[in-house]
């Protein structure tokens, strides 16, 4: 890929950089330099966008909400299995 340069050079961990700009994971500077960026790199730009756009669909197909009774029962088997991980480590 082109000219990116705040990001990497257009590979993996520009890629990466991303997906932890977009999850929030990033201190405010990096959240700053990353922004500047991508006003400045068309590839960058068009990858963040994409990326947007497939999260965007991917929340709207998970809106489904799991039964009550589902999570009652993984609930249920957390705090049995907290309960034998605080007896063993005893």
């Amino acid at each position: 890929m082109g000219n990116c340069q705040g990001l990497g050079d257009c590979d993996e961990s520009r890629l990466e950089r991303l997906y932890e700009y977009l999850d929030g994971a990033l201190p405010a500077a990096d959240v700053a330099e990353i922004r500047a960026h991508l006003e400045s790199c068309s590839e960058c730009r068009e990858e963040h966008n994409l990326e947007c756009m497939i999260r965007s669909a991917m929340k709207r197909s998970c809106a489904e909400q799991a039964p009550a009774k589902l999570k009652l029962s993984i609930l249920e088997k957390i705090h049995s299995i907290r309960s034998s991980a605080t007896v063993a480590e005893v």
